[in-house]
């Protein structure tokens, strides 16, 4: 064995030559390895960590720190303190975990990968603390405060009511057998509260981050030491039994004396159930989850956290708060540790909530010099227009069409949904695309944006969205029983459900009013900014990355742009609630985007209902306005034929 004292360092294949008596953590340090140590190299906090490979002979013996802070397991599978173990020889092979690189992580959904940095507002300390003594009878609470000044510099005011009364029992649980010490890790909220105090060392650390739309909840399960999502659970908004848009449940709250509680037990118990799958999949305690980080519009704001909100749903559309809220988990009933918080990020203004805020923290466009209209498709479609120099925001009433809801075989996305479809030109036959290739059982929100672009394109039916007179006697085209017209999407016999699949005039309708509410808002924003040109679009929401850009443009989603300037996000406004859990920065940055950004209503001006009755048409009433489109439909088809489309 060579006796020059190189180390290896692995995953990252570093390897440095150092002076014998360096630490590996000093060795790290040195081949530009950033290492987590919090307790800065006391040997202390056990995150500086890591597995020795090879040449464990060449190290120093393990110190009393090793037998300290690591587990029976940790030991025996190779674990040393770095800033304990002082290379004497080489070479030495050493891995350095992830929990223990201080290089940031990758928040990944839905194919997106954003770099982040892991800052989270939660973070544990292992301390060891002197017993009590008659010489030394400091209370306990203070001996917690004055050892995390000692080994961290961190000084920290409040305690969290429940962990003070448990205190006591908690700390000499952590009696260190044969010595005068208590052995304990402390939990730290925003640097500021001590929410929990544990005996020994306890490193795992969970969050959550949860996005409450008007339809749909997802929750993410976050590591707070890697930045790595353990599971994910998403299910339906249970306040939609209540309503499916926001203003029938505001209606709901208003006639029913305990209506608001109702709204509210109904989506707290949603999230209980998305927490229970996530920590179920993951196999992590409740208690081990110290923070949920929520977006969702100010409807959702307001009716999770129980706060009256007639007054954001009337003109003049006031919220009952701008800044980021933080309550205990336990006043709220949400099934995490009971010393742990809920935390939503600011709203902008009225039906603009923490939601559009996240997307936009996650996009970045407000501060580019591109133009860009971002729009966060679902219910209450939330839209921005601007860049780095003026962004204004606003919010139009989309309903949930566009998400397959109140559509005749309209579903979420699921086995059998139908989510792709396309119309022979010749024939006007579809063919179809469902999720899973499964017999089609319905159609889902990507399927009903395809298949009235097809529709149009295919001459089956005018720019007013109505079926032509001339295609009636198309064997797909009929009258139901109601005499009102539909297209048969798919057969009987082709289906998995008792009946054909269709499309009525009434479902187009009901499509064309979403993305007329979403065009408008867009159209009302672009031409109070003066904007001649759009640089790009971004699509966010939970089905933005299933769009066909090419449909959506066709039916007048978004302004007419080339599609490769059209970008999807995914949900968006998830991944911004993951890296507001993750890093403290990018909650400030979050306060910031709101005092930046202008938020402008558009309920009930003459301006907006102008414009949805233009945007009412595919894709607009001024066909000129989309060259793209227009063209597009006139090589297609014959341009007579797409004039008559007009009449």
């Amino acid at each position: 064995m060579s006796d020059e004292p190189a180390v290896d360092f692995s995953p990252m294949d570093e390897q440095i030559s150092v002076s014998e008596g360096t630490t590996l953590l000093d060795a790290a340090e040195a081949a530009g390895i950033s290492v987590e140590a919090l307790c800065g190299g006391q040997g202390m906090c056990g995150t500086c960590k890591m597995i020795v490979d090879d040449g464990e002979e060449c190290l120093s013996d393990r110190s009393d720190a090793d037998e300290f802070v690591l587990s029976a397991d940790q030991l025996a599978d190779g674990y040393r303190l770095s800033c304990r173990a002082e290379v004497e020889c080489g070479p030495v092979r050493s891995t350095v975990p992830s929990s223990t690189q201080n290089t940031g992580g990758i928040v990944l959904t839905e194919g997106r990968e954003m770099a982040v940095d892991l800052d989270p507002a939660v973070k544990r300390y292992h301390v060891e603390l002197s017993a009590p003594t008659l010489e030394d009878n400091v209370a306990d609470r203070e001996r917690v405060r004055q050892g995390l000044d000692a080994t961290y510099d961190l000084t920290v005011e409040e305690f969290d009511h429940l962990t003070h009364r448990s205190l006591p029992n908690d700390l000499r649980a952590g009696e260190v057998e044969d010595e005068d010490a208590l052995d304990v890790t402390v939990t730290v909220y925003d640097d500021q509260e001590v929410i929990d105090v544990t005996p020994g060392l306890e490193e795992t650390a969970y969050g959550l981050a949860i996005d409450v739309g008007t339809t749909t909840l997802a929750t993410y399960l976050v590591d707070l030491r890697t930045g790595e999502t353990e599971a994910v659970s998403s299910q339906l908004n249970p306040q939609t039994t209540f309503g499916g848009d926001i203003m029938t449940r505001v209606r709901y709250t208003r006639r029913n004396e305990d209506g608001r509680d109702e709204l509210q037990g109904a989506i707290r118990d949603g999230v209980n159930e998305c927490i229970e799958e996530v920590t179920a999949e993951a196999g992590v305690g409740r208690d081990e989850i110290f923070e949920a980080v929520f977006v969702g519009n100010t409807a959702m704001h307001h009716l999770f956290l129980g706060i009256e909100p007639s007054y954001v749903a009337g003109s003049p559309y006031v919220a009952a708060n701008h800044a980021p809220v933080a309550v205990k988990a336990r006043d709220l009933d949400v099934d995490i540790h009971d010393g742990g918080y809920c935390y939503w990020l600011p709203i902008s203004g009225g039906w603009v909530g923490p939601d559009k805020v996240s997307v936009l923290l996650v996009s970045g466009h407000h501060e580019e010099d591109e133009t860009t209209v971002c729009i966060d498709i679902g219910t209450n479609g939330e839209i921005s227009v601007g860049n780095g120099e003026k962004m204004w925001v606003t919010s139009a009433p989309a309903g949930p069409a566009l998400e397959g809801a109140e559509i005749t075989h309209g579903l979420r996305a699921q086995q059998g949904a139908i989510d792709q479809v396309d119309v022979d030109l010749d024939t006007r036959e579809p063919t179809l695309g469902t999720i899973g290739d499964a017999a089609p059982n319905g159609i889902c929100g990507s399927g009903v944006i395809d298949a009235l672009a097809a529709l149009f394109e295919a001459g089956l039916v005018d720019r007013r969205g109505q079926f032509r007179e001339e295609v009636m006697d198309h064997r797909r085209v009929r009258r139901n029983d109601d005499d009102v017209v539909e297209y048969v999407l798919a057969f009987d016999e082709e289906t998995a459900v008792a009946g054909d699949v269709v499309l009525t005039q009434n479902d187009l309708r009901e499509i064309q009013m979403a993305k007329a509410a979403i065009q408008a808002g867009t159209l009302v924003l672009v031409d109070e900014l003066e904007i001649e040109q759009v640089d790009r679009v971004v699509l966010a929401g939970g089905f933005g990355n299933y769009i066909d850009p090419e449909s959506a443009m066709t039916m007048g989603l978004f302004p007419d742009v080339e599609l490769d300037r059209v970008e999807s996000l995914g949900n968006a406004a998830g991944i911004g609630a993951k890296l507001a859990l993750l890093d403290g920065e990018r909650r400030a940055d979050a306060e910031r985007i709101v005092d930046e950004i202008e938020y402008y209503e558009i309920a009930g001006t003459d301006v907006f209902r102008d414009k949805f009755l233009e945007s009412m048409y595919l894709p607009h009433q001024d066909f000129d306005a989309y060259p793209h489109v227009r063209e597009r439909i006139e090589t297609l088809r014959s341009v007579d034929d797409v004039r008559t489309m007009d009449d």
